[in-house]
């Protein structure tokens, strides 16, 4: 009986002390960068995969263009709140955010625009991130009459 009883109280430790860890995690609701990055200021989530076959990159004479596609575990508002954060950390400037089933965040700065598309697919995301130079504004043409 007493084995019995003491059996018991080791379960009940052993699974208190299980639950208790599992309540102290609240690193789910927030995502970490990815040490390796195609371009050093595009923030990755830890955890995603690049979709290689799905992607392209360029860099030349200071000129880069790419449209990268990456698959990992994540809800959509966790990379959409991780895009948020990380992205002023590399002074990126979100001009808008559009969302409906799937997100799409529009980022520039100096000469470079960047679109991240987020695509919630199950219990994963696909995050599209589409970078290149800024459009030029070309001048109004005046209409003048023609003598």
């Amino acid at each position: 009986m007493r084995k019995g009883i003491l059996l018991l109280a080791v379960i009940c430790f052993l699974l208190t002390g299980m639950i208790g860890c599992a309540s102290l995690s609240d690193k789910e609701d927030s995502l970490q960068t990815q040490s390796l990055l195609k371009f050093s200021d595009l923030p990755i989530p830890t955890g995603f995969k690049m979709l290689a076959k799905n992607s392209y990159s360029f860099e030349s004479s200071g000129m880069r263009v790419g449209l990268l596609r990456y698959q990992g575990k994540a809800s959509l508002d966790q990379v959409v709140n991780f895009y948020k954060e990380q992205m002023s950390m590399y002074n990126w400037t979100l001009l808008n955010i559009t969302q409906y089933g799937d997100c799409i965040m529009n980022f520039e700065r100096e000469q470079e625009s960047c679109i991240i598309s987020i695509s919630p697919k199950g219990s994963t995301s696909v995050i599209s991130i589409a970078m290149g130079p800024k459009s030029q504004v070309l001048p109004k043409k005046t209409k003048q009459a023609v003598k």
